[in-house]
């Protein structure tokens, strides 16, 4: 195994893709993201709203299963 003798700090591979890492919510290879300006958030009432409607969604297939109340 071969090193840095006498440095004060070892680079690695792992310390430099550390240091050259970028923000992960920004990583261009994820797949289904928005990539929103900083600051920028969307509003909670989507979520509210998604929830409700999965909510709704998953109701109606369950009166579809025989043997209920």
């Amino acid at each position: 195994m071969s090193g840095q003798v006498g440095g004060s700090s070892p680079q690695t591979g792992a310390h430099a893709v550390v240091a050259n890492a970028v923000d992960p919510a920004r990583r261009p290879d994820v797949l289904l993201r928005v990539r929103r300006d900083e600051g920028h958030e969307i509003s909670a009432w989507w979520m509210v709203g998604a929830f409700v409607g999965v909510s709704v969604a998953v109701i109606a297939l369950l009166s579809f299963v025989p043997g209920g109340a």
